[in-house]
């Protein structure tokens, strides 16, 4: 079965990093969106396993597009990304449905075993 990763950060740097990880992990497919508004059509278009969600972007912040995924999708597993400083968002995030959150910069174990998390609440929540 297809493994499918929505990637949403502003900076196409950072996407490139992610789909790096998740390309070599296992993910066989790893949608892009740059800003929120792109990720709640992703999300409605492409149905994916995973979202990865930066905090700060333009016309729609992560934390509002976590709100709008949840609604479409309760059982989503997002994972927010944030840069230092950022812990108020990364609260409200996670109070709106994030499962769990990283802090830029990242490497590559750290993202693997938040990954491992977000699946084993998936697979318990699931009743698997």
């Amino acid at each position: 079965m297809e493994k499918r990763c929505l990637v949403v950060d502003d900076s196409a740097f950072m996407r490139k990093m992610w789909l790096d990880i998740l390309k070599k992990h296992g993910y066989d497919m790893v949608i892009e969106a740059s800003n929120g508004i792109e990720a709640v059509e992703a999300y409605k278009e492409y149905k994916p396993d995973l979202v990865t969600m930066d905090i700060t972007m333009p016309n729609m912040d992560g934390v509002s597009a976590v709100k709008e995924i949840i609604k479409i999708d309760s059982l989503a597993k997002i994972i927010v990304c944030s840069a230092m400083g950022q812990q108020q968002s990364v609260i409200e995030a996670m109070k709106n449905g994030a499962k769990t959150f990283i802090v830029k910069p990242f490497y590559e174990d750290e993202v693997l075993q938040k990954i491992r998390k977000v699946e084993l609440w998936a697979a318990l929540e699931s009743g698997v």
